[in-house]
């Protein structure tokens, strides 16, 4: 008799889920159907995110990565619409609470990768900087090898790397150095109180301004700016086409041996410091005195 009754429980307990899926196929189909619609649309949406994203960027990372998180969003849009046309509301609900509370407890626990992440994302949107260009950021100096989601990668003039975090390039002022393609050197420099002053700018401006790597379109400007302790000094400075760091220190090197032959040549001095130095007991007297004194004694 108990087995009987057994039998015709599991029964009617498969009878009626037989009859909850007959009834439930027409809704089972339209779910299927939204899921692969929704699919298509992902696929479709996909490709015109990574067509317009290669247009303002160039890094494939982030390219890659907008149109995975769209694509995924896409497709959970879709799951939901056919959890609702399945009556599994609660469900969605459910899915809704726990990812929202997941969300929630990463943003806490990763909230500075997370920041770094967002701020890799808008460098490679806003490109203020590219692969190979120059820059100066918080302190650090070198030429951008690669920008990550994560880190700015820097190589020195010296050939280190360094890892930078996105959030403090993104945070912080930083200079571009090769943005323009243009860069001014300065040197700074001086004459004795006893040169032609109007002579000396004379020769200075002539002999920069024939120097091969100078850009022509812009003038050498000459500038007096001290009287120094044994000199009068000045800065002279003029432009140059910029693309790597050896256009910049080679034209530097040039520029103050041309100035220094150009100096020597028209006999205009540039002054140097003098140290005295006073071997005497007393101050005043002469070393070969004490020397004599010495030998003497």
């Amino acid at each position: 008799m108990e087995t009987e009754n057994i039998y015709e429980l599991i029964t009617g307990k498969l009878e009626g889920w037989l009859t909850s899926a007959i009834e439930m196929l027409p809704n089972l189909v339209l779910a299927l159907l939204i899921v692969v619609a929704f699919y298509v649309l992902a696929k479709v949406i996909r490709k015109f995110v990574g067509n317009m994203l290669s247009r303002i960027t160039d890094n494939k990372t982030v390219t890659g990565l907008a149109e995975t998180l769209l694509a995924v969003l896409v497709m959970g849009v879709g799951f939901f619409f056919a959890l609702s046309i399945l009556n599994l509301d609660g469900t969605v609900t459910s899915l809704l609470a726990g990812a929202g509370i997941i969300g929630l407890a990463l943003g806490f626990a990763f909230q500075d990768i997370a920041a770094n992440f967002i701020a890799g994302v808008l460098l490679s949107i806003r490109h203020p900087f590219g692969i190979g260009d120059i820059i100066e950021t918080n302190g650090l100096f070198g030429t951008v090898e690669k920008l990550n989601l994560r880190n700015t990668i820097l190589r020195t003039p010296q050939g280190q790397f360094i890892y930078v975090p996105n959030k403090e390039v993104y945070e912080n002022p930083f200079t571009n150095y090769t943005r323009t393609g243009k860069r001014r050197i300065d040197l700074a420099c001086g004459v004795s109180y006893g040169d032609d002053l109007e002579k000396a700018r004379k020769v200075a401006v002539e002999t920069l301004s024939s120097l091969d790597m100078r850009d022509e379109s812009k003038e050498v400007e000459f500038y007096y700016n001290e009287f120094g302790d044994s000199s009068i000094n000045f800065s002279i400075r003029f432009w140059i086409d910029f693309d790597r760091l050896p256009d910049f220190l080679g034209a530097q090197s040039e520029a103050i041996m041309a100035l220094k032959k150009a100096y020597d040549k028209n006999d205009i001095m540039i002054p140097f410091p003098i140290r005295t130095l006073d071997f005497g007991i007393r101050g005043g007297e002469k070393l070969n005195r004490v020397m004599e004194a010495s030998s003497n004694n």
